[in-house]
């Protein structure tokens, strides 16, 4: 049993290092890629669309050499999904545009307990006092050292609700379509990566016109600029798939909190490398916001352990009618043994 447990945690751990390096790998090549110091590549929707259009390639690639297997979904799943994931992306550069940047730190962080209410409605789950206890510290601890200024305006209000509502449904939708489908991450991630490829790529130079006044044709392409597009979109694909194998093996609320350990490593690494400000605000937030993950992790082992022990309870006694029927047969048994005798004599 425990060497079962334990290539399980293995692959858990596998599962959150590899989204935690590559989506910072992602955020600072992005940085380099998309600033005016690096090569302003301002066109962050239609990089999107190159970073779908990577992966169903490589999605492509995989199902045609027989290394992932493909199982059916249907197409109106898959069309209703890509629409509400383009939605995120188109809502959350909107947002950024529209709103000051502590507005949308405020936005990103509202989305753990949207998840929470939405899970509650759509699925009925409910979470303990102590996950709830987290959440609550994971967002203070970001919220203090991320948030500064705080600026909205009823357009930048609405693009924000759209994109957190959004972007809630999407990662509640990846773990509820595998286990709808019985199908894995990567053969999920290779069905609607097309479909988000195609739209992007065709809608995203214009909505990257409206953003930003810029359009891509227009950018004058060097050969640093290409190496760390191809860069940021090699990275994206394992940033994607990981990001589905988290979902499917926790939750969507898991992967927001626990998620939020990128947040703690971009602001390190940007003081680092970047000579970004790191005061002690920063520092007491960060350090809140790690506590935070640590008493969630706790508090849903803790939970498992105890829905474990409650199914296993649950699954060794006998209800109250199997006890009455038992005790039915033991009364009636004597009775059947002496008319046996009687009617052999």
């Amino acid at each position: 049993m425990e060497s079962e447990k334990k290539p399980s945690a293995v692959s858990d751990v596998g599962a959150w290092a590899m989204n935690v390096v590559s989506s910072v790998g992602l955020i600072m090549a992005n940085k380099q890629l998309m600033s005016s110091n690096g090569y302003a590549f301002s066109f962050a929707t239609t990089l999107t669309g190159f970073h779908f259009t990577v992966t169903a390639l490589v999605g492509l690639i995989s199902n045609a050499t027989g290394y992932s297997a493909s199982k059916h979904v249907p197409v109106w799943e898959l069309l209703w999904f890509s629409i509400v994931a383009n939605m995120s992306i188109t809502g959350m550069n909107l947002s950024l545009m529209l709103n000051s940047v502590g507005f949308y730190q405020i936005s990103k962080l509202s989305m753990i307990p949207v998840v929470c209410v939405m899970e509650w409605i759509l699925h009925n789950k409910h979470y303990s006092r102590e996950v709830k206890m987290a959440v609550v510290f994971v967002v203070i601890g970001v919220g203090v050292c991320t948030v500064t200024d705080v600026k909205v305006n009823a357009k930048g209000f609405i693009c924000a609700t759209v994109a957190v509502l959004s972007t809630s449904l999407q990662q509640i939708s990846i773990g509820s379509l595998q286990k709808k489908y019985s199908i894995g991450s990567f053969e999920l991630l290779s069905k609607t990566a097309p479909f988000q490829a195609l739209s992007l790529i065709v809608l995203g130079p214009f909505i990257d016109l409206y953003l930003n006044g810029k359009f891509i044709m227009n950018y004058k392409m060097s050969t640093g600029a290409l190496l760390f597009i191809l860069l940021s979109c090699s990275l994206a694909v394992f940033c994607n798939v990981s990001q589905y194998l988290c979902i499917g093996r926790f939750s969507a609320v898991s992967f927001q909190v626990l998620g939020h350990m990128k947040t703690v490593c971009v602001l390190t690494l940007g003081w680092l490398l970047f000579d970004s400000e790191m005061t002690l605000k920063n520092i007491m937030g960060m350090a809140l916001a790690v506590m935070g993950m640590v008493v969630y992790s706790w508090a849903v082992e803790i939970e498992k352990q105890s829905n474990a022990k409650a199914a296993h309870h649950a699954k060794n006694s006998m209800t109250e009618d199997e006890i009455r029927l038992l005790k039915g047969d033991l009364e009636t048994a004597p009775v059947k043994e002496v008319d046996l005798v009687e009617t052999k004599a």
